[in-house]
């Protein structure tokens, strides 16, 4: 949700009202205590449609992954198809073919050859970034197990909420620190349930290999998430995709080219390994295309919390496909990540820097239009209320005010 609307709403909820101030129900401190907070009205203000529609997406982002990894685990357990890079560079290259085409065709300072000369090598170190953040992940199932896999990876959401202090300036209020707590609680007991179960698959040929990859990546992860939240709310969600398909797909061509070549030629192809590379891509596509949205409402560090039961639903869909042992923790792990999410969301993060002192109206970003239209309208208010006062002094003293 916006900034401004957070704030309303955060004052609306915090703000006294008449019958919290004669009702005893609500507190003596006039609707401030802790059982106003679950007022039903306050509920209603708090529980509302934008938070319902952040983590209904959130969730949806959660099953996309979902499908990545029970196409990949298809792909590699029942197909033996080793070819991580060759999928990524598909869905680069349908970026590239969507997204980078939009760049093509504006114009002005939006179209693609003028970004290019402005700022070619940061996108370029971007494209660089995304590429290796999931190369390592992936990498790392071949020398470590799918426990440390889950546990480690969960290093990403404290290297985000340190870079967009050190860089999107945003201030985090002591209910984030308890929401991202809970969410970790949450994946601890994911990991107990995929221990109880002996679901601790994966590799144990060199662990403390693939442990280094997955927070390499993880970091990685991080990077490329805050570069994307401030692309996608300071100039255009079109633009971080563009340059994404576009130096995604050279850099993850090139490393295809040099680790995977046999590994191309030894596929046997049939229409299920076709089927499972379209899935796959098709969910990363979706993904990435989705995930821009989603952290233009809210924040990368929100949208990483609700990414964490990405895990479960892959659980459950093994439970039919891989015949997966159930345990109850599973349910009681969601449970506490989505309450965890839902906490997070409820407060709003604040910035030091608004996004219109940043950028200027573009087409995906008309917050500056809004904020102008605002700052018109209170200067109109005061000018109204000057001339009110003038009236009441004029009528009391029978002389012009001033």
């Amino acid at each position: 949700m916006d900034g401004k609307h957070s704030y309303r709403l955060l004052q609306k909820i915090m703000q006294p009202n008449e019958e919290s101030a004669i009702n005893p129900a609500h507190g003596a401190s006039g609707g401030n205590g802790f059982l106003s907070m679950f007022h039903k009205d306050r509920l209603k203000a708090v529980f509302t449609w934008q938070l319902l529609k952040t983590i209904a997406l959130g969730q949806g982002l959660s099953v996309l992954i979902c499908g990545t990894a029970v196409s990949s685990q298809y792909l590699t357990d029942v197909f033996k198809v080793y070819t991580p890079m060759l999928q990524s560079f598909i869905h680069y290259a349908l970026l590239l073919l969507t997204y980078t085409s939009m760049l093509a065709f504006r114009k002005g300072n939006e179209n693609l050859l003028q970004i290019l000369k402005a700022k070619w090598w940061k996108y370029m170190l971007l494209g660089i970034i995304d590429v290796e953040a999931n190369y390592m992940v992936v990498k790392a199932y071949q020398f470590t197990t799918i426990t440390s896999i889950q546990l480690l990876d969960c290093f990403i959401i404290p290297v985000l909420m340190g870079l967009s202090w050190f860089f999107l300036k945003t201030r985090f209020r002591i209910v984030h620190y308890v929401a991202v707590f809970v969410c970790l609680l949450g994946v601890g007991a994911m990991v107990g349930a995929d221990v109880l179960a002996g679901r601790d698959l994966g590799s144990t040929q060199d662990i403390l290999l693939g442990d280094c990859l997955v927070l390499i990546g993880a970091f990685l992860y991080a990077v490329s998430n805050v570069c994307q939240e401030y692309t996608v709310k300071n100039l255009s969600r079109v633009e971080f995709l563009g340059m994404v398909g576009l130096f995604g797909t050279l850099f993850s061509g090139i490393q295809l080219a040099i680790l995977e070549r046999t590994a191309i030629k030894d596929i046997k192809w049939t229409w299920q390994i076709g089927v499972l590379f379209s899935a796959y891509v098709l969910c990363m596509f979706t993904l990435y295309s989705f995930m821009s949205i989603i952290v233009k409402m809210t924040s990368a560090t929100a949208v990483n919390l609700s990414l964490l039961t990405a895990d479960l639903f892959s659980f459950f869909c093994g439970l039919f496909l891989f015949h997966y042992k159930f345990s109850g923790l599973y349910i009681v792990a969601l449970v506490v990540i989505i309450i965890g999410f839902v906490m997070y969301n409820m407060v709003p993060t604040s910035t030091l820097v608004s996004v219109s002192e940043v950028a200027g109206t573009g087409i995906d970003n008309p917050s500056s239009e809004t904020e102008e239209e605002s700052r018109q309208e209170t200067a109109i208010e005061l000018s109204v209320a000057d001339a009110d006062v003038s009236e009441v002094v004029q009528a009391r003293t029978g002389s012009p005010g001033t």
